[in-house]
């Protein structure tokens, strides 16, 4: 199965991660949160430190798209994608930006805006030698969704994942050609019968 939209691959993913975290802890969770969550550059400027309880993010996504509570997950196998990790991290060296809760503070203080993570985003992928058509926020989400529809994750646990409130938005991601829905069908009934 092969989405129709852009996506980075594995290796171009780990790359943009290692430029955001080589530049600043900050920068590192936030597309690595991006990623893993499905979020928009505007849900992800809005997380407060209170968005954040007992190992989980409170995601309130926008346009429509449902409300999720995600476990901020661990990734032994690749220290880039710990996402524990590097919420540590950036903890311990978070400014006290004057009692504000802002989770990603910006360098003059208060949150980051939604273009402030689009530059963000655009300044790793260029560092990480992305094309220029590849340089846009919004590919993380679009990464996660054919990354876990190309591990054959069930449609209902992509939705879920990427918070889409209709199945035929996560539907999108999925670009399946008649061969290869020939041999699922053949897997299946040989594991059927």
């Amino acid at each position: 199965m092969r989405s129709k939209r852009q996506a980075l691959t594995p290796d171009e993913l780990l790359r943009v991660l290692q430029a955001a975290k080589d530049h600043s802890t900050r920068d590192w969770l936030l597309l690595l949160m991006i990623y893993r969550h499905g979020l928009r550059a505007s849900e992800a400027a809005s997380f407060c430190l209170e968005s954040i309880k007992d190992g989980h993010l409170d995601i309130h996504r926008l346009k429509g798209s449902l409300h999720s509570i995600q476990a901020v997950e661990r990734h032994p196998g690749q220290p880039l994608l710990d996402e524990s990790r590097a919420l540590n991290a950036w903890l311990k060296v978070r400014p006290q930006d004057g009692g504000s809760n802002v989770l990603f503070v910006s360098r003059k203080g208060g949150h980051l805006t939604r273009e402030q993570v689009y530059r963000i985003f655009r300044q790793h992928a260029k560092t990480a030698g992305l094309p220029p058509q590849k340089r846009f926020v919004h590919i993380l989400k679009h990464s996660l969704a054919t990354h876990l529809v190309n591990a054959d994750v069930n449609l209902a646990k992509v939705q879920i994942a990427l918070g889409h409130a209709s199945l035929s938005s996560t539907q999108a991601y999925v670009h399946i050609t008649d061969e290869q829905a020939a041999e699922v069908t053949r897997a299946a009934l040989m594991r059927v019968f």
